[in-house]
């Protein structure tokens, strides 16, 4: 081919990829000229739910005690392993007593020469008794006696006072079990030296029962007072009133055994605005433990007909909640919704939209009422929503 040829070549080249420019900048002018924008919608679910108040809280043991000795010294003997389980009143340490023991023996020695001065004292009395009834002496050497006896009777009472608790101390170099349950792994080690009142030794906790401690906010409460009052609970007395309460721990699972919610603080917490309750469970084979995370969940009631809508599909401004519906122009359109409870991925919608609305769950950035809208059905599969509640438990502390 000459050189005219490619020139001509390179021509039609350039013609082609300007032809295709030219219309690519066309069809993008006519998507744009539509003005429609993308968006992904879904129909309300109405059907019967069962609703579950839930939240996130952790597993505390009963009467959790550190155990500090009463004396100081070096810790050494030890008669257990970390993490073992203890009756009350088993011996834990042993702390070197030697000062101790001549404590005792010197507030005994103390003692015993105060009791010889005090037998002492009492023989003058007598002596001086008998001297004053034959004028012997004068009224006032009685009484300086007489005084002197009872100095010697208080001197008595001290070292007395003195030796036991000499001997308390000496008893307290044994450090006993405060309680039965099961002991930390965190414990000190044979020579360590142990500060009485501050060295903390080891601790220990009962794991039967235990406590499964969580908080609520004001909302949630005021809405547990309802429901309270809704179910005919408030002002109950009978424990067998008191609903049940059930934990899922961290894996999923539901723990067969269920509880009682037996302590709330007094008030809401200053910082947080929150109010800690607490759920008692039976424990019996030490299988929950202290630490652990678990979801608490009470008042399971069944909600006939509930209106579900995606809380992705909520938007909230200020205290008002609303959602995005497609009308039948296929625009978008704002109504304002009472929210329920949430369940799974959904709130259940008290008022506002009904089954026959089609919400808008995506696409929602900077989207406005009056739209026109380029719609693109989902279900919930599609968008993973469920009423199954998340395993995921959050520490909220």
């Amino acid at each position: 081919m000459g050189l005219s040829g490619k020139k001509a070549g390179a021509v039609i080249g350039a013609l082609a990829l300007m032809t295709s420019i030219i219309f690519a900048g066309c069809g993008g002018d006519e998507q744009a000229a539509t003005g429609k924008t993308p968006v992904k919608a879904m129909k309300v679910l109405q059907q019967d739910t069962n609703v579950t108040y839930s939240y996130p809280g952790q597993l505390k043991g009963t009467d959790d005690v550190e155990i500090h000795s009463r004396v100081s010294g070096s810790i050494m003997e030890k008669y257990f392993k970390g993490g073992d389980t203890v009756r009350a009143g088993q011996p834990l340490y042993r702390i070197d007593s030697r000062q101790y023991e001549s404590a005792v023996i010197e507030a005994q020695a103390n003692l015993h020469k105060a009791e010889s001065d005090l037998r002492t004292a009492q023989d003058d009395l007598y002596r001086d008794e008998m001297l004053f009834s034959e004028k012997a002496i004068s009224e006032q050497e009685l009484f300086n006696q007489r005084e002197n006896v009872k100095a010697n009777m208080a001197t008595v009472d001290s070292e007395r006072a003195a030796v036991r608790k000499a001997q308390e101390n000496l008893d307290d170099t044994i450090v006993y079990a405060p309680m039965s349950g099961r002991l930390s792994v965190d414990d000190v080690a044979v020579g360590t030296y142990a500060t009485a009142g501050s060295t903390k030794l080891v601790s220990i906790g009962s794991l039967d029962p235990i406590y499964a401690q969580f908080s609520v906010s004001e909302t949630e409460y005021l809405n547990i007072l309802a429901k309270a009052v809704e179910e005919g609970l408030l002002g109950k007395e009978d424990d067998g009133d008191i609903p049940d309460v059930k934990i899922v721990l961290s894996n999923g699972y539901e723990y067969p055994m269920v509880g009682k919610i037996t302590a709330a603080d007094r008030s809401f917490n200053d910082n947080s605005g929150s109010l800690t309750i607490k759920a008692l469970f039976s424990n019996p084979y030490g299988a929950l433990l202290p630490g652990m995370f678990a979801r608490v969940k009470f008042f399971d009631v069944m909600v006939k007909d509930a209106v579900l809508v995606p809380q992705r599909a909520v938007q909230q401004l200020l205290e008002e909640s609303f959602v995005l519906v497609v009308d039948e122009n296929g625009k978008s359109l704002s109504k304002n919704v009472v929210l329920g409870e949430k369940v799974g991925s959904y709130y259940i919608v008290k008022k506002g939209i009904t089954k026959d609305d089609t919400v808008i769950v995506d696409g929602l950035t900077n989207l406005q009422s009056g739209k026109e809208l380029d719609v693109t059905m989902v279900t919930a599969d599609d968008m993973g929503f469920s009423l199954k509640e998340a395993s995921d438990i959050v520490n909220k502390s």
